[in-house]
């Protein structure tokens, strides 16, 4: 089943824990795109430096809390500690959708509670899917134009 995962870091060498966060999750799936690496402001929280994104898409066939868990090990694996709400972080992994999906659990939310109004994800993922549909909130192309 298709995923779109968002990729982001602000600490040490943000590029280099994207790029080894690509690296595990191809290990780990079958990666199928990978945006370019994108420099955006960080949203809410603290101040901090600048954040380094991506999106891939992958497919899996995992069940959904699975999946997720393959994120959050890998991101253990990289050094993550979860101190601070929106605050700087070595790397962080999120789920943005699942096939067709539609989840509000307390563990997994899908699609992503605020992937319609975060830039850092959908810039990166029109660039590798231009025709994508973000579900319950609809074409990406649009989300774009109304955060603009």
């Amino acid at each position: 089943m298709k995923a779109v995962v968002a990729l982001g870091a602000n600490l040490e060498n943000p590029r280099e824990a994207v790029e080894l966060a690509i690296a595990l999750l191809r290990e780990a799936t079958d990666v199928k795109k990978v945006s370019s690496l994108y420099e955006t402001k960080p949203v809410g929280g603290p101040e901090q430096d600048n954040y380094i994104n991506a999106v891939c898409v992958i497919d899996s066939d995992l069940p959904a809390l699975d999946l997720l868990a393959l994120l959050n090990g890998i991101e253990k694996s990289m050094g993550r500690v979860r101190i601070e709400k929106w605050g700087p972080r070595i790397i962080d992994l999120d789920l943005i959708q699942y096939g067709n999906i539609l989840s509000s659990s307390e563990e997994l939310e899908l699609p992503h509670s605020r992937a319609f109004e975060r830039k850092f994800v959908l810039e990166p993922w029109y660039e590798i899917e231009p025709d994508a549909i973000l579900l319950t909130h609809g074409a990406i192309s649009q989300l774009l134009e109304e955060l603009k």
